[in-house]
């Protein structure tokens, strides 16, 4: 029997704050810069979703420690310009938090600094103060189950109440081996057909959100 819904887990960039546009033009403009030419479709592929770790840990495996320690460095300060330079909430997203009436929470592969960053750009941080959850608490980032596990268990919700919403490959992948149902947001840069899977609904407008979520 499926349990009711009684938890709603966010990603944060790409599914919150509009992001991952961001983040993956940095990431192809260093690339090129620093000897990895990466289109954005590949970034999406390899980077999207995934914690600052497991990115930095292919970088150093395709051009050395040293440059992987530059490339963070850098990407953290171009990131951050970009960010201050105009970073907006995904649309619709304000329409669909005021609509969802559930217990919410936010489980990213971001840092916590980065996550104060940018949902403090967006006016979205005291939204969700105190139920933010990143990568860094545990030991696996996406694609494992860790990440959607601990928020669960520090909202004291069982796993198959609750509900994720992702925009990449990983994070829906995550949410499946947790034991979650998931939305996968196509409206982003992550094509749907990567997002599709079982216990994942499929949907390209953030306004269509709380109506998925009552229906689940």
């Amino acid at each position: 029997m499926i349990k009711p819904v009684e938890l709603v887990i966010f990603d944060c960039d790409g599914v919150l704050v509009d992001s991952e546009r961001i983040a993956a033009r940095v990431q192809v403009a260093l690339g090129a810069e620093l000897g990895w030419p990466l289109t954005e479709d590949e970034v999406v592929d390899r980077f999207i979703g995934r914690s600052s770790a497991s990115v930095r840990e292919q970088i150093a495996v395709r051009l050395g420690e040293q440059t992987a320690d530059l490339w963070d460095r850098r990407f953290a300060l171009l990131h951050r310009e970009a960010v201050d330079a105009g970073l907006s909430p995904v649309d619709g997203l304000p329409e669909a938090l005021a609509a969802i009436t559930l217990p919410t929470c936010v489980a990213s592969s971001g840092s916590h600094e980065k996550m104060r960053h940018t949902l403090g750009r967006t006016g979205l941080y005291d939204r969700f103060a105190g139920r933010i959850f990143s990568a860094t608490e545990v030991a696996r980032g996406k694609p494992a189950p860790d990440l959607f596990r601990y928020a669960a268990r520090r909202m004291g919700v069982d796993p198959a109440a609750c509900v994720v919403v992702e925009d990449s490959a990983p994070g829906v992948e995550a949410a499946r081996a947790a034991g979650m149902r998931s939305f996968g947001y196509a409206g982003g840069l992550t094509p749907a057909e990567r997002l599709r899977g079982p216990g994942t609904v499929l949907f390209d407008d953030m306004r269509d959100l709380p109506a998925l979520v009552a229906a689940a």
